[in-house]
């Protein structure tokens, strides 16, 4: 079994900054890749950031210039700094890790998810 470990979300005002931090522990075998999807009310769930084993970045192109995904593989954790933040960047922040196997079978985890709220 995986746990993930999420911390970081908050209330803060249009403009203002915050940092995500999840951290996987248990049967961390291979991590293939780490991430951020966000979901608002009413709306799906979508991709924010993720961060590849090779060290490759990807970003919704709602947030690029603004958030930087990062990784400590030491520590099984992934960060999402969040700067410039909108009100339309509110919504439950999920991590997601994808671990591969032995023959490269991808299992996926979902954290519990944190709430980020953005006042004008």
């Amino acid at each position: 079994q995986v746990q993930l470990v999420e911390s970081g979300g908050g209330l803060v005002q249009a403009g203002g900054s915050l940092r995500l931090s999840c951290t996987a522990s248990g049967s961390i075998f291979s991590i293939n890749a780490m991430g951020w999807y966000r979901q608002a009310p009413g709306k799906q769930r979508e991709l924010v950031a993720a961060i590849i084993s090779g060290g490759s970045t990807n970003y919704a192109d709602s947030v690029k210039g603004r958030f930087t995904i990062s990784r400590d593989s030491a520590k099984n954790t992934v960060y999402l700094q969040m700067n410039s933040l909108k009100p339309e960047d509110t919504a439950v922040y999920y991590c997601n890790v994808v671990l591969v196997d032995g023959r490269f079978r991808p299992y996926d985890y979902w954290g519990q998810g944190t709430q980020v709220t953005v006042s004008s």
